[in-house]
């Protein structure tokens, strides 16, 4: 994992109040079948691990590299053990776990060595599932948008097809959910916040982009007076099992 992708800890309140949360239709299609343990793997502030205990009545534990993420989901999430690991190094034995999932992650991970350490946890039969929220720039607010923050690592590998997932894992399955969540103006400045281009941007930078995000706010009817703009996503999911030899 690259240094950016352990810079979000600066940034966890923000983190946790401007992204969005996972649609449980989404979720579920990752767990269809599963039953037993899931593993939340680079579960930042809980997202994705609050999603899967509400259409799974399954034990979950996250793991997360970085400590400050891992206290605010204890806040949001008590009930849920958590471990400090990575994609690559993940501090549980094998055969462990009945699904390993991904939420706004993969794109960080060294894919061979984390498609290997994944497998290794995962008892036979596991599923490996990644799932992205990402906006929807078919909304000409949302180009707006894109044109004052830029394009993250996950947007520009979701735009170019699914994510590499290696050996040892099959084919990708794909799902797709489009949906909309109300944001306000202050939703909005957390989403933006919580970016590690912007946590790890000097700070010029951040001044000019924050002006410019205001002078956005200020030209949305929408988000004037404390109102919410319905900002459009597209959910991307994928799953995936260890290939069976000679498969």
């Amino acid at each position: 994992m690259n240094e950016r992708s352990l810079s979000f800890g600066k940034a966890a309140s923000d983190y946790a109040k401007g992204r969005p949360g996972y649609p449980l239709q989404s979720v579920d299609w990752l767990l269809e079948g599963v039953t037993g343990r899931v593993l939340d793997l680079g579960a930042g502030t809980g997202k994705l691990t609050e999603a899967i205990l509400r259409c799974r009545h399954a034990e979950v534990v996250a793991v997360d590299p970085d400590p400050v993420m891992l206290a605010t989901l204890e806040a949001h999430v008590p009930r849920v053990p958590t471990l400090r690991g990575t994609a690559e190094e993940i501090p549980l034995e094998d055969a462990s776990v009945d699904a390993v999932v991904m939420g706004q992650a993969w794109h960080w991970v060294e894919p061979e060595a984390a498609a290997r350490e994944i497998a290794r946890v995962l008892a036979p039969g596991g599923v490996l599932g990644l799932i992205w929220n990402i906006r929807n720039e078919r909304s000409d607010w949302v180009s707006a948008l894109t044109r004052v923050i830029g394009h993250s690592s996950a947007e520009t590998m979701i735009a170019a097809g699914p994510p590499r997932v290696p050996a040892p894992f099959g084919p990708l399955e794909i799902n797709e959910l489009t949906w909309k969540r109300p944001v306000t103006a202050e939703g909005l400045r957390a989403l933006v916040h919580s970016r590690s281009s912007y946590i790890t941007a000097s700070d010029i930078y951040r001044t000019d982009l924050d002006v410019a995000l205001e002078h956005l706010i200020a030209r949305t009817p929408e988000l004037a007076d404390g109102g919410e703009y319905r900002m459009p996503y597209v959910t991307h999911c994928f799953r995936a099992r260890v290939a069976e030899h000679g498969a």
